[in-house]
């Protein structure tokens, strides 16, 4: 409340207190405590992301919550009604993180035509107590209730596009009755009408409230009865609090987590191990810990040693955690996930990424069969900071929340870099009932939410998804996980275009990775990523037919027919070019009897790969990667990212695996002056337990995943 009670209203980026005169009587009808304080700050931090502001009014509403949890130590939670507004929710959420509280905005994101009715007709009597917006007069609209108004906020949405539920500050509400106000209704009995620029075109007015009384559900009760009432009146009663206290000073907690972050295991230099692409503007570097399980005490102390050796390789480059756009976080066990996410949340904070906190995926992974340590780390650097993050905190029925520091998508010149959907749902924050295939439905659900809010589609934008199945999950079922994908995105499409939007659609590419285990026991995890063009105008369009240049023959390969059945592309011309390369048993044999002069069936399908050959299948790798990167525009210096999957049961060691992908690059460059190759290798070596085009036959030898990305 304003802390000069006859002022109405603050000039405030925060708070409405038009009607504050009348909060008071909150506490009595509904049974409540309520807890005021008076508004002291002002608005000191005007840009979107909160940082904790002396003096600012958002310390205000710090303080009283702070009171809150003292006298309450009960309360978890805090919900606040945030519809659009990311201001508000942002510097609530902001609150409800420095004070361990989970922030509740189940309007977020919500139809408002459908929530202005779905309030009415639940019963929320609410008056306006300010207008100002073009087609709200104060002399006839002021004081009138909702249900009234809705007709006439929905004509002037059609003509001048407002915010039926005064989102925009068209206007202001008090409620007077609702079904939490269990004792009694407020009734306005007087009030004067304040103009503030009268004869404007959208003409702003106030209500000052003049007298009010309660009308108990039973029987009315006025404000100057209340002393009178009898104990058990008493006890329905809510207490009022008035909180008082000055402005914290800035909290030390953020000192005490970084010299945290230096107490660390010593660990020798020659055990940590980096890959790195060789992009300039953006790249991604790979980190892990050789042969950590005899010293380890757990997947939290290596992904300590794995994020410092991280942050330093950053600082040498000039950057910090600021520059992140992504992280893939790989872990041994998940049963240690809670405090693997103690130690992450100490390295990556919102104060050192004060343009946004990454995106994530998290997921467990064969990682101690091929001696890569507990905890694995894979990260996206941009050399800017014109990264537009969406981090949600909130729970709310929009989609899941992401309660720390790493957020639901990020947007880097015109790539959207969506976070590992699960199939949770929205509002309980629980796993959906219905088995996998409903589970990815949701994860689908939930990644098209995120999208459209950069307007965009995932059916329509989508350049590439990277599906994790885990390993708990029934064949049959994997079967019916590829179904429910091909008919969502179908039906998605559809809908797409029966509103109107763009006929051109992308054809993403799709690869299943079977995995130990996902966050929270799921089935499935989806991760996708779309292509967000910054001009309207421009045509999203996939290319077909490639460029008429080729490449030379490489390592005596030359094109065959059957080449292209390895191959899933996705390229947006002159802007992105999305591989994925899958070499299964049968194209195994193909290279390697290609390469010996023998017939396949002469092939011993069943130990190919352990007779020598992951040298040749290597090469056929980067002879076709390359042939596409260049056929279509590209080079190996626009590579962001290349990751090499295999699968530990395949029996290749990891060594043999990473030699021989690097001696097939310096053999390229040897051969091609435009590819560089430095000390460290490009391509980032994944296992898994599988891998594949599709759901139902994740059986690939070797799978390349490259993105390379122009602008």
């Amino acid at each position: 409340m304003p802390a000069d009670d006859s002022v109405d209203e603050l000039d405030s980026f925060m708070y409405q207190t038009v009607g504050h005169q009348i909060i008071v009587s909150y506490a009595e009808c509904m049974g409540l405590p309520l807890f005021r304080r008076r508004i002291q700050g002002s608005t000191r931090h005007q840009t979107l992301n909160y940082k904790t502001t002396p003096g600012d009014e958002v310390e205000d509403m710090f303080i009283l919550l702070n009171e809150v949890k003292k006298q309450i130590p009960s309360i978890t939670a805090v919900s606040s009604g945030a519809i659009a507004s990311d201001y508000q929710r942002l510097r609530v959420e902001s609150v409800c993180s420095r004070l361990g509280l989970v922030s509740l905005a189940y309007l977020w994101k919500q139809d408002q035509s459908l929530l202005l009715q779905e309030m009415i007709t639940n019963g929320i009597l609410a008056i306006t107590v300010k207008v100002a917006a073009i087609g709200l007069d104060p002399a006839k609209h002021l004081g009138k209730e909702i249900a009234f108004l809705t007709a006439h906020l929905h004509k002037l949405k059609e003509l001048y596009g407002i915010n039926v539920c005064g989102e925009g500050g068209e206007y202001e509400t008090l409620t007077l009755d609702c079904p939490l106000f269990i004792n009694a209704r407020i009734v306005l009995d007087e009030f004067q009408t304040v103009l503030h620029s009268p004869g404007s075109i959208a003409s702003v007015g106030v209500i000052h409230p003049l007298a009010f009384h309660l009308e108990n559900k039973d029987t009315a009760i006025s404000l100057s009865e209340n002393d009178k009432t009898s104990d058990s009146s008493q006890e329905k009663k809510g207490s009022v609090f008035v909180v008082q206290g000055d402005f914290p000073q800035r909290s030390e907690a953020t000192c005490q987590s970084n010299s945290e972050t230096t107490n660390l295991v010593e660990v020798r230099d020659d055990r940590i191990c980096i890959s790195k692409t060789k992009k300039d503007n953006i790249f991604s570097i790979c980190c892990w810990l050789q042969d950590s399980c005899k010293t380890s005490a757990g997947s939290h102390e290596d992904l300590a040693v794995v994020l410092k050796h991280i942050e330093s390789q950053l600082a040498g480059y000039g950057f910090g955690w600021e520059h992140v756009l992504y992280i893939h976080l790989y872990i041994a066990d998940m049963n240690e996930f809670a405090a693997v996410n103690e130690t992450y949340v100490r390295f990556i904070t919102q104060e050192k990424c004060p343009f946004g906190v990454p995106s994530r995926s998290t997921i467990e992974l064969p990682l101690l069969q091929v001696s890569l340590g507990r905890a694995y780390i894979e990260v996206l650097v941009a050399n800017d900071n014109s990264k537009k993050v969406l981090h949600v905190q909130s729970i709310s029925s929009w989609a899941p929340s992401c309660i720390g520091p790493y957020s639901q998508a990020t947007l880097h010149k015109e790539i959207l870099h969506m976070a590992g959907q699960l199939g949770l749902d929205p509002p309980t924050m629980r796993l959906c009932h219905g088995g996998p295939s409903a589970e990815l439905e949701q994860a689908l659900v939930n990644s098209e939410a995120v999208a459209n809010v950069f307007n965009c589609s995932i059916s329509t934008s989508a350049i590439v998804f990277t599906i994790y199945c885990s390993a708990h999950t029934p064949l049959p079922e994997r079967f019916k996980i590829q179904e429910k994908q091909d008919s969502f995105l179908k039906q998605a499409r559809l809908l797409h275009l029966d509103k109107g939007g763009k006929c051109n659609i992308l054809d993403p590419i799709f690869l299943y990775l079977l995995a130990p285990d996902l966050p929270k026991r799921a089935s499935v995890e989806v991760k996708p990523i779309l292509f967000v063009p910054e001009d309207e105008e421009t045509a999203v369009t996939s290319v077909h037919n490639p460029s008429s240049f080729t490449v030379a023959n490489r390592w005596g390969f030359q094109h065959a027919q059957w080449h292209d059945s390895c191959i899933q592309k996705c390229v947006v011309s002159g802007k992105i070019c999305a591989i994925i390369l899958s070499i299964t048993e049968n194209i195994v044999v193909k290279i390697c009897s290609e390469s010996l002069g023998v017939n396949d069936e002469d092939m011993d399908h069943q130990n190919s790969v352990s007779k020598g050959h992951m040298e040749r299948v290597l090469r056929f790798c980067v002879f076709l990667l390359d042939k596409v990167i260049v056929e279509n525009g590209f080079s190996w210096e626009d590579t962001m990212n290349l990751r090499t999957y295999f699968p530990t049961a395949s029996g290749i060691p990891l060594e043999t695996l990473s030699l021989a992908f690097k001696n097939a690059m310096d053999e390229l460059a040897e051969m091609d002056q435009r590819v560089q190759v430095g000390k460290e290798p490009i391509f980032h070596i994944v296992p898994v337990l599988a891998a594949g085009s599709s759901a139902a036959s994740m059986n690939n030898i070797i799978t390349c995943e490259l993105f390379a990305h122009k602008f």
